[in-house]
């Protein structure tokens, strides 16, 4: 449960702008998709995705670091690690597992035989879109665990993007065919205080001191 009363103490330290700023962005921010990238190589694409996820608002991106660690580049992010967040796990297994449990269904972006066009995917669920590496794509846990694919239709002699590209073209057709659906998108009134909170947290410089006088005098 958020600390409401510490949100409170925080956004008095930043401008009434930035709060307002939070607020409006947090309406367009979503859970009912997310991403959860496998094991990428290359730093700099893990960071595009999840600055991809910011520019469409999914707010949070499950990132796979059972081979290499620290897939973030702040740089290639432009500071979106700030606005998104990025919880880490070990194994795919303990990702799959942890999004189950939240109520997600695995979709699995491949050019399996059984993958859907884009076009014809369909979202009726909570969805986790899984994204793989550069080299083989995504593990056979996540094609054997999945409930369903999707793929970009192609029509040129090249048979795969770069998992940054992929990953912007499906957010904006999903999340701007979501957000036009009936579909309760929307982050819940607790989410909303939980990602607030976190937000105003990496807008104050000296947080650490901040935070270590406030839980003195409380």
């Amino acid at each position: 449960m958020t600390d409401t009363k510490l949100l409170t103490y925080l956004e008095n330290i930043i401008s009434d702008e930035r709060k307002q700023r939070f607020l409006d962005i947090l309406e367009d921010r979503t859970n009912q998709i997310t991403v959860a990238v496998e094991d990428v190589f290359q730093m700099h694409n893990t960071s595009a995705v999840v600055r991809s996820c910011d520019a469409f608002g999914v707010q949070t991106a499950h990132l796979i670091e059972s081979k290499y660690s620290e897939r973030l580049d702040k740089n290639i992010a432009m500071g979106a690690q700030q606005w998104v967040s990025t919880p880490r796990y070990n194994t795919t297994t303990d990702c799959i597992d942890t999004l189950r449990k939240d109520g997600y269904k695995i979709i699995a972006t491949s050019p399996h035989t059984d993958s859907y066009l884009l076009d014809d995917f369909v979202i009726d669920d909570k969805i986790a879109l899984f994204f793989g590496t550069e080299r083989s794509g995504l593990s056979q846990e996540v094609l054997d665990k999945a409930d369903g694919f999707v793929k970009i239709p192609m029509v040129g002699f090249s048979e795969s993007l770069n998992i940054s590209v992929s990953a912007a073209i499906l957010l904006q057709s999903l999340t701007a065919r979501l957000k036009k659906s009936a579909t309760n998108w929307q982050l819940t009134e607790a989410e909303k205080l939980e990602v607030r909170l976190e937000w105003t947290k990496n807008s104050i410089k000296s947080i650490d001191e901040i935070l270590e006088r406030y839980y003195k005098e409380n």
